[in-house]
């Protein structure tokens, strides 16, 4: 696609790969986008401002009191006259002071007084982006609707290490510059999915319920991703601490039955991805009352019913999206289990995980999966939540192409 007329304020932070920057100027101006940049301090300890300046063909902002700016309050200006931000390379002090709302140079007060979309294409050691502190930073980034492209697996060369932290090719960050300025052209536009998300809460009175141990961040990661791709997302969430992510419909329910209807009244759609741990059964009466402890008697006997099987209803519904996607979640037996719900349930493919282990897929950052379908299994390396997340937005969109087409 064609940038122009598209306003990019490109930060460039401190970093060896800083270096990059100036081709990724050059990629974007070619496509007809103006560029204006704002360097660190320590930015110019790798790239000049003259080098930056001559391929902006504009000034370089680096002082955060310029008296040539500040009689207007430039930082404010600079970060609402462009129409998308775009920090590269994005190091782990810049992730840090946004996360944290810090303030402390020009880069960071414009990072912090935009109202525009912000991307950034990381760039650091290994061991510092997959620090927890890093880890957080960059969770908290993306549920305020920061926009990542990279980090990419590689030799640091500073260092001569490997491992996942060099900075996104230039060609890689215009590709997402491009989808980030229009979020309907991806190969998803058009597409309707639905994804579930969450856990279910079954009351068993006003105060207790039953529940799976479910945090949505994965849900709400792979409905984040299908959006970025140009889908028309609906989400229908359970009770989860996570916000909403942006360009998503999002319809939250408390329970398995709240969940099947509003899943059945997104119907129909492309394809329906259902990520939620649903509770399989519940109380079959809610106690109008808190149920009192008797010192004594005993707990009290709950009988319960099985909950509606939102996944193997919709795999069989006379309005079946072309592509229905599971989740399987298990402690044992993990692929013959998950073949077993592929077959049982009437899904295209699981997506299944192993959570016995401490410190697992559930409530944590991190998962390791396996796709499992007809045609056999596929297992993927352990890696963040969104990543995953994105690969297999990718995936949906690869199946949906083949099956629409």
């Amino acid at each position: 696609m064609t940038l122009s007329g598209k306003r990019i304020l490109l930060i460039v932070g401190g970093g060896i790969a800083a270096y990059k920057a100036l081709d990724l100027i050059r990629r974007l101006r070619e496509r007809g986008a103006s560029v204006r940049a704002v360097m660190t301090a320590a930015a110019g300890e790798f790239v000049t401002a003259l080098s930056v300046g001559t391929l902006t063909a504009d000034r370089v902002f680096s002082d955060l009191f310029d008296r040539d700016d500040e009689h207007d309050v430039g930082h404010i200006r600079l970060s609402r006259e462009a129409d998308l931000i775009v920090v590269a390379p994005a190091t782990a002090d810049l992730m840090a002071k946004l996360a944290n709302g810090l303030v402390n140079d020009l880069a960071s007060a414009v990072l912090l007084a935009t109202d525009k979309p912000v991307l950034m294409a990381p760039a650091m050691n290994p061991k510092m982006w997959n620090h927890p502190a890093t880890r957080r930073n960059r969770a908290a980034l993306v549920k305020d609707g920061v926009s990542f492209v990279g980090p990419n697996r590689g030799e640091m060369a500073e260092s001569g290490e490997a491992g996942e932290g060099r900075m996104a090719e230039p060609l890689e960050i215009v590709a997402a510059i491009e989808t980030a300025l229009s979020p309907q052209s991806g190969p998803l536009a058009g597409k309707k999915i639905i994804v579930t998300s969450g856990p279910t809460h079954e009351p068993i009175d006003p105060v207790r319920y039953i529940a799976n141990r479910s945090s949505g961040k994965q849900g709400h990661a792979i409905a984040a991703a299908l959006a970025a791709l140009g889908a028309d997302v609906r989400l229908v969430s359970g009770p989860v601490n996570l916000a909403d992510p942006k360009d998503v419909k999002a319809t939250h329910v408390e329970t398995a039955r709240e969940m099947m209807r509003a899943v059945e009244a997104e119907l129909p759609a492309d394809a329906a991805v259902f990520v939620a741990a649903v509770a399989d059964w519940r109380s079959d009466s809610e106690a109008g009352a808190k149920i009192k402890k008797v010192a004594g008697e005993g707990p009290p006997v709950l009988k319960m019913v099985e909950n509606p099987d939102i996944l193997a209803t919709i795999g069989r519904h006379a309005r079946r999206p072309y592509l229905v996607v599971g989740f399987a979640a298990e402690t044992n037996d993990l692929i013959a289990n998950a073949q077993a719900k592929l077959k049982r349930k009437g899904a295209d493919f699981i997506v299944a995980n192993d959570v016995s282990a401490e410190g697992g897929a559930m409530g944590g950052d991190r998962n390791r999966v396996r796709i499992v379908s007809k045609t056999g299994v596929e297992e993927w390396p352990d890696m963040p939540k969104d990543e995953v997340a994105k690969r297999l937005a990718d995936l949906i969109a690869a199946r949906l192409v083949t099956i629409t087409v």
